[in-house]
């Protein structure tokens, strides 16, 4: 039998280890195992085939080689996503045998650029190759190793005839993983996807994405102006009107250990409070994303001007980590390690 880690927070590999190598490519995810990551999170997108890919946006400029590609071209256009418009390559424009021709690049670069020294050398990657890793990565390290999948722009790809839940199903099913497991947890930033995957009957933790600021897309298509905004659900009315809907939320990290905004309602929680009243209605808490570099950290943390240099990683992963949360994202997993080990001990 696998062995579970007891050791909470459980610490995620975001994107699998892009602090290291670019993010959503096999070496990413692999590396992130190695470095001892318990769970991975793959942004899940469509092809025009219906076939799920590992992408931050299906808008990929930025994180492929697609606007280099001569014969892709033609495919840059414009459109509206979740409300905004955007100009870009779309995923939903290519089959996957087209994609599969495109090479990653890190997104944040700019900053990383150990990581983007990677650029060019790794290919885009499918959900069912992820899969595949992580049932390796656990076989070999004989312990049980968790995926975090996250749906991205639900009702946007559902307009276009591609059910994000309904592919999700179908790819479980062919990698050999059924309907789901204990091993699997499901995000969303739309309630409605996550309801449609219960529907289902794909097994596994449903955790709601709650946004600093804005209103879930779907609700807004739904409801217009009359929409809950995510700020309804940060609430203890709202954590506990979630309760037997979904099995957690999972909150940007300064919600956790940043200042409150302006305006912000008072019955709004932050912080431990948040935490607990979560964990009062009987739901687990994630947070969003643990990072050393300066661009990162809240300024009081930060070390000199430079961006990408590391500051008080430590001492703000700790500081989200004393809230009480159930799980962390990190670009560097062996940080995240470190920081839970320097807070369990005496």
């Amino acid at each position: 039998m696998l062995r579970d880690s007891a050791d909470r927070p459980l610490v995620i590999g975001h994107r699998g280890a892009p602090g290291y190598r670019p993010e959503h490519t096999a070496p990413s995810y692999e590396l992130a195992f190695r470095l001892g990551a318990e769970a991975v999170e793959p942004d899940l997108v469509a092809t025009r085939d219906g076939v799920l890919v590992l992408r931050h946006e299906n808008e990929i400029s930025g994180t492929t080689d697609v606007s280099s590609r001569p014969e892709f071209a033609a495919r840059r256009t414009t459109r509206e996503i979740d409300g905004t418009e955007l100009t870009g390559w779309f995923t939903e424009d290519f089959t996957w045998a087209e994609l599969s021709t495109l090479r990653a690049t890190e997104r944040l670069g700019a900053l990383r650029q150990a990581s983007a020294s990677f650029d060019g050398r790794y290919p885009v990657i499918r959900l069912r190759d992820l899969l595949a890793i992580v049932d390796r990565a656990s076989d070999e390290g004989d312990r049980m190793l968790r995926l975090v999948a996250e749906f991205k722009h639900a009702s946007h790809f559902d307009a276009l005839g591609l059910p994000l839940d309904e592919l999700f199903a179908a790819e479980l099913d062919s990698a050999g993983w059924g309907r789901g497991d204990e091993r699997l947890i499901m995000e969303a930033f739309e309630p409605t996807v996550l309801d449609r995957l219960g529907v289902r009957g794909v097994r596994g933790s449903r955790v709601l994405l709650i946004e600093d600021t804005g209103t879930p897309w779907d609700l807004v298509l739904a409801s217009g102006r009359q929409a809950p905004p995510y700020d309804s659900f940060a609430t203890e009315s709202g954590l506990y009107a979630l309760a037997g809907r979904f099995d957690g939320v999972s909150v940007g990290k300064r919600r956790l250990v940043g200042p409150a905004r302006r305006g912000t309602p008072a019955e709004v929680l932050g912080g431990a409070d948040l935490v607990d009243a979560a964990h009062g209605a009987g739901l687990s808490v994630f947070t969003w994303t643990l990072r050393p570099e300066n661009r990162f950290l809240a300024p009081a943390r930060r070390h000199g001007a430079a961006r990408g240099v590391w500051g008080d990683w430590l001492g703000e992963f700790r500081a989200v980590i004393e809230t009480g949360v159930d799980g962390i994202f990190v670009d560097h997993p062996d940080l995240g390690l470190e920081a839970r080990a320097v807070h369990g001990a005496p």
